[in-house]
């Protein structure tokens, strides 16, 4: 792959990586919703998707009326689709830097404030009152908890009511910090110092490449 097109599909990942780095060497846990953390993962694999499926189907008669304009209408319409994946996405939230074992009584203590009539059955959890269904699926390579909806019945506010609830729980705990946040730390910074490598040895490859992926003139 040439240098700008390999910059353009790992720039994001990079940045991705270098967050979750962050995330997972907090003392804190930090809690994000299915929605927001989907759509980061839609911006971290933009790149790979601009270099890929759009410049293979690229409109080409478009080009020719809008000029570079036509890749801000791809962008939106990429955006678009990300947004549409999220909306039809269950819910769903996302704990970073917190095992399941720390979660569970985090959870349990803060579930019996605010549904005296939850149940639990094994990883799997009803909150009747706020018409929440979900499961815990902790990850197993990272130190990550998912609260997964389980069944179609859900209340979006009770998620909604959870979720708070559950950020303003957290604030309140401190955990060690995961190693597997040096690793991903670690990771980005060197694809960062690659990208970077690239740029300073290639610099008019790379703003050639750029002035023909937006068809203008040099």
């Amino acid at each position: 792959m040439e240098p700008f097109r390999l910059c353009l599909a790992l720039g994001p990942v990079a940045v991705y990586l270098l967050l979750l780095g962050v995330l997972n060497l907090s003392r804190r846990p930090f809690l994000v919703s299915g929605a927001r953390d989907t759509a980061a993962l839609g911006l971290a694999v933009s790149g790979f998707v601009i270099v890929g499926p759009i410049e293979l189907f690229f409109p080409e008669a478009a080009a020719v009326h809008f000029g570079p304009f036509v890749w801000l209408l791809l962008l939106v319409f990429y955006s678009l689709c990300v947004v549409l994946v999220v909306l039809t996405l269950r819910p769903r939230l996302v704990l970073y830097n917190i095992s399941v074992d720390q979660l569970r009584p985090v959870l349990a203590d803060l579930v019996d404030q605010l549904d005296p009539d939850a149940r639990w059955a094994g990883d799997s959890l009803v909150m009747p009152t706020l018409s929440v269904q979900l499961y815990v699926d902790p990850s197993l390579l990272t130190r990550n908890v998912s609260l997964v909806s389980a069944g179609i019945k859900q209340n979006h506010l009770g998620w909604r009511q959870l979720e708070l609830a559950l950020a303003k729980k957290l604030d309140q705990h401190e955990f060690g910090r995961s190693l597997i946040g040096l690793v991903l730390l670690v990771m980005g910074l060197c694809v960062v110092a690659g990208l970077g490598t690239i740029i300073v040895q290639a610099p008019r490859d790379i703003a050639t490449a750029l002035f023909d992926m937006l068809r203008l003139a040099q």
